[in-house]
């Protein structure tokens, strides 16, 4: 079961932008993640490639404060908002739910829930 100030660093590591790192100090080395329905990517190495291709296909990546998030015992749930910005300045933004197992102090597992035609432009 992780500790809550274990959960806020990882959150802050992510809003602080660097979502790479996130995967390297927080998850497993077994973990596996899951977008909505599909299979799942196991292994941090792997995870740490996909998130880091990732993020190159984008300018930036702007995560938001998160406001709302739950733990109870190995579980965490967190609602997740992020703009993805393209090289010419435009953003869509994204909000997720993030559904985490953990093990220890570490995440072993997580699906992210979301949808993809709520994914939208958004102007500052």
């Amino acid at each position: 079961m992780p500790e809550r100030a274990r959960v806020l660093a990882f959150i802050a590591t992510v809003v602080g932008g660097d979502h790479v790192k996130a995967i390297e100090d927080y998850y497993h080395v077994d973990a596996s993640m899951r977008e909505n329905c599909k299979e799942p990517r196991r292994g941090r190495d792997v995870l740490v490639a996909h998130e880091a291709a990732a993020l190159a296909r984008v300018a930036r990546v702007d995560t938001h404060p998160v406001a709302t998030y739950l733990i109870d015992g190995d579980h965490v749930a967190i609602n997740w908002t992020f703009d993805f910005v393209d090289a010419q300045g435009g953003k869509r933004r994204m909000e997720e739910m993030a559904l985490q197992r953990w093990q220890g102090e570490r995440i072993i597992e997580e699906r992210f829930f979301y949808d993809p035609a709520s994914i939208v432009p958004v102007s500052d």
